[in-house]
């Protein structure tokens, strides 16, 4: 059986690119010589992450993969800057974790309310305005704009719940949460597994309530990847609390004792972690018990692991404030839900330096262009001491400045590359 839910996509995002500089003199009447006025190239737009609390799925990523920020324009004459390219903002829900395809570090837990910049929008290049010097009056040269930031990444769910409801499906977990909380799950009497996880809020009083989450049903082996299980584990990676229900009715031959040890077996081999989460065990589905010694066996066994049990049923209203008033306890106990650190270092990037550099010499100013290039200056932090050295041992090793020297270069020459203008030394 095949679900919709998607919890987990991977996308490609482009940052756009700068505008390129203009070259233009003022043309005014009486005026000889008005000068460059060439305007500068708009920034590109970034890539944006927003959350979305409207959203509880990865739903929209499913058909559409790629996003690209819009462009800046170019600049124009009179010193005319062009218009800066439209961020892209990208909305996901509140939890959802963003990985860097290659490495699968975190880059981000969007579970704040922070916008977070996952790409940089391009540069726009310099008119020639910005290269007018006493001895340079006429420039006629501007700069192209520099690439934008891209990356692919992985976007996965972790729902934001401080409890999380397992045990095996229809034990009655969709009912006992809408129950306990204003959320209105699918309710149905079939052996599968709700196919969404469901959010809802449980108040317990004046100013204290906590968020609670109907994970789908697990079933045996889900840690292995059988059935629907293994895709929502991952949805109780951050509760703090799990609340385990088990069905001791006996309505269906089940023995309540192997299916609790056979639901925290999964969770085991899915996270030792997880499985060392609390619990707090809901017998359910009393009212219809036909034999009160699985109750009783059951008991025995939880409370011998520690974990203490509550008989309920959800579908009657019975025991259901006893139960929330015991997790409400418990939680006050526990440290908050957890938020994931970013991993994530951004790699330099790798370069083919086999195309070569275009050199030409404008006004005494030794003018460097080329595509490489290009992506190298806008992968540089500029502002980091072992950025620049990388910058430098790139350029020295793709031969540029001897092919510099060989043209004539001296120290105290100018060289210009992009938007990036420096006194050449030996």
């Amino acid at each position: 059986m095949a679900t919709t839910f998607i919890d987990k996509a991977r996308i490609s995002v482009k940052a756009g690119a700068g505008g390129n500089g203009c070259v233009s003199f003022h043309r005014e009447k009486y005026i000889a010589a008005g000068g460059p006025d060439g305007g500068d190239g708009g920034s590109g737009g970034s890539i944006i992450l927003q959350v979305d609390d409207n959203l509880s799925t990865l739903m929209d990523f499913r058909y559409k993969r790629k996003y690209v920020a819009e462009n800046g324009v170019d600049g124009a004459g009179q010193r005319k800057s062009g218009k800066d390219g439209k961020s892209l903002v990208i909305r996901v829900p509140r939890g959802t974790l963003v990985r860097d395809l290659e490495t699968e570090e975190i880059i981000k837990d969007m579970s704040d309310d922070e916008p977070f910049v996952l790409c940089r929008g391009g540069k726009g290049g310099w008119g020639n305005q910005h290269f007018a010097t006493p001895t340079r009056q006429a420039p006629r040269f501007a700069k192209s704009g520099l690439p934008g930031e891209s990356q692919e990444v992985v976007l996965e769910l972790k729902l934001l719940a401080d409890v999380g409801l397992v045990g095996f499906p229809n034990v009655g977990k969709s009912t006992l949460l809408s129950v306990v909380s204003r959320a209105n799950p699918k309710i149905a009497n079939y052996h599968f597994t709700t196919l969404y996880p469901n959010l809802g809020v449980v108040y317990v009083d004046d100013g204290v309530s906590f968020v609670m989450a109907d994970i789908p049903g697990i079933i045996e082996g889900a840690s292995e990847g059988a059935g629907l299980g293994h895709d929502f584990l991952r949805h109780v990676d951050r509760c703090r609390l799990l609340v385990h229900v088990v069905d001791v009715s006996g309505s269906e031959g089940r023995d309540p004792v192997a299916d609790f040890d056979a639901i925290n077996l999964e969770l085991r081999q899915y996270s030792p972690d997880l499985a060392a989460r609390p619990q707090i065990v809901a017998a359910n589905k009393t009212d219809i018990m036909a034999d009160e010694g699985l109750l009783e066996t059951l008991r025995a066994h939880v409370e011998a692991l520690g974990f203490p049990l509550i008989t309920v049923s959800a579908a009657a209203h019975q025991g259901t404030r006893e139960l929330v008033y015991a997790v409400a306890n418990r939680l006050r106990e526990l440290p908050p839900v957890t938020v994931y650190q970013p991993e994530y270092v951004r790699r330099p990037p790798k370069v083919d330096m086999s195309e070569p550099l275009e050199i030409t010499v404008e006004d005494n100013v030794y003018l460097v262009e080329g595509p490489w290039l290009q992506r190298l200056i806008a992968n540089t932090n500029f502002g980091d001491y072992e950025s620049r050295n990388w910058f430098d041992r790139m350029l020295r090793e793709s031969g540029l400045f001897d092919r510099l020297e060989a043209m004539g270069i001296r120290d105290g020459d100018l060289v210009s590359m992009y938007n990036l203008e420096f006194e050449y030394q030996h």
